[in-house]
């Protein structure tokens, strides 16, 4: 089985490095390149893992920075990943009655009333 990727995102500490401090630094370099956001949507791309990045965003990124995409991403192989157990179907095997102790409830059977 293949092993789960997972990634850094170092945005922070490459900004720190340049003399950045403040996420509204990238405010004017970003307008520059024509990249228009807001200041919160800035301050979540610098402090938070983004999940979809646009890659002009990215270029227009490494292009202020001066940096690769090395410096930004680095990739990690997932630990822990814990696999949920599966479940069975109903009536299915035994490993269901097991939580219950053995108590399970009889099936009702209906049977017709009769109409004398």
């Amino acid at each position: 089985m293949a092993a789960k990727l997972d990634y850094h995102w170092h945005l922070r500490k490459v900004m720190a490095d340049r003399g950045m401090f403040s996420t509204t630094d990238l405010l004017p370099p970003l307008k520059e390149r024509g990249i228009t956001l807001s200041t919160s949507q800035v301050y979540r791309l610098v402090v938070e893992r983004p999940e979809r990045l646009s890659l002009k965003i990215l270029m227009a990124l490494l292009d202020i920075l001066d940096c690769t995409m090395d410096d930004l991403i680095e990739p990690i192989t997932a630990v822990g990943t814990v696999k949920k157990p599966k479940k069975a179907a109903a009536g299915g095997s035994s490993a269901s009655a097991e939580g219950l102790g053995g108590l399970r409830p009889k099936r009702a059977r209906i049977k017709g009333v009769d109409r004398s």
